[in-house]
């Protein structure tokens, strides 16, 4: 899709809110630096598993892996600075299996005395095309009751933990943070009620997004917020996660964290002859009950990893996404 001066120039002025966390906010940040600046990015500090649950256990810092992926997808030169940051030392050395990225960001808020003010330190040494904050400085953790095959029964567990969630392999059938009743980080709230155009998504559904709307302020804000809300779907299911879902499933669960907030559309693939490894399938739009929710679907697939978005490709659909949800309202 071929978007004009005029729409590109107008895109750029508008104040951008994205919310999510891991590879999907990533991609989608990496294409919209190409064309403003005025971009905040929520992100999740569910995360317990890999170098960040470990650094969140030793050092009792917030989890900064997701954090760090979205500074370096805002880097001004992200492919130098990505083989910096994501430099993993060896096994047999006293930091193993840690990347140089997380360590400087748990370095960062050592000296500094805070998380926050770490972040803002990495954000200035990468020179960044926006900002990157977290849903809340709480100590959080994500719980679920995940339904699970036993015996060739189901059973019902409960599991806390972004990653043990993921590795029951089950069907999630609710999710929680713990502990529940954690203030929002003020800078989130701030930039989510001064946003224009706010994008949820795209992103690991119940462990990159829901944990942000599950943070009562992130909540509270979204549904108070006179921005344009947009829900951006995966490409394909993920297993343990979203299987067999189809695009307006996700959406159900979206607007059952957020009962009280009218979404003003979906953002969807619609090009599904590619290949995909055998264990995901492609989350397709079927034909269901919008609720008056507007579907804007484009090809939006990666060429090289059809399971990935295409930051350049989602980026201007985007930009026409905002041209007709202002144009609707004037």
């Amino acid at each position: 899709m071929s978007n004009t001066k005029e729409s590109v120039r107008e895109f750029k002025k508008i104040r951008i809110v994205t919310i999510g966390g891991g590879h999907g906010l990533s991609s989608l940040l990496r294409g919209l630096k190409k064309v403003t600046r005025n971009i905040t990015a929520v992100v999740t500090v569910a995360d317990n598993g890999g170098s960040s649950g470990a650094l969140r256990r030793d050092m009792g810092i917030l989890p900064p892996g997701d954090i760090r992926s979205c500074l370096t997808a805002l880097a001004d030169d992200e492919e130098f600075m990505t083989q910096v940051l994501q430099y993993r030392f060896s096994s047999a050395s006293g930091v193993g299996q840690h990347n140089m990225g997380n360590l400087l960001l748990t370095a960062l808020a050592d000296i500094t005395g805070s998380f926050e003010q770490g972040i803002h330190e990495l954000a200035s040494i990468l020179a960044i095309r926006g900002k990157v904050t977290p849903s809340t400085l709480a100590n959080i953790n994500l719980a679920a009751n995940v339904e699970i095959i036993k015996d060739g029964q189901p059973v019902t567990e409960r599991v806390t933990g972004e990653s043990q969630i993921t590795d029951k392999h089950g069907r999630i059938l609710d999710c929680w943070i713990e502990p529940e009743n954690v203030s929002a980080n003020p800078e989130s709230i701030r930039a989510i009620l001064n946003a224009d155009l706010l994008l949820m998504g795209p992103g690991s559904l119940y462990t990159s997004i829901l944990p942000n709307l599950l943070v009562p302020g992130i909540a509270s804000a979204v549904d108070a917020s006179s921005a344009k809300k947009i829900y951006i779907c995966n490409l394909t299911s993920q297993p343990g996660e979203t299987d067999n879902m189809d695009a307006f499933d996700h959406l159900a669960i979206i607007q059952k964290r957020i009962p009280e907030t009218k979404l003003d559309g979906i953002v969807c693939n619609n090009f599904y002859n590619a290949d995909l490894p055998n264990h995901i399938s492609w989350c397709k739009i079927l034909t269901k009950e919008n609720r008056g929710i507007k579907v804007f679907a484009e090809n939006l697939i990666d060429e090289n990893y059809p399971w990935h978005h295409s930051p350049d490709k989602l980026t201007n659909l985007l930009i026409h996404v905002w041209e007709d949800l202002k144009g609707s309202s004037e």
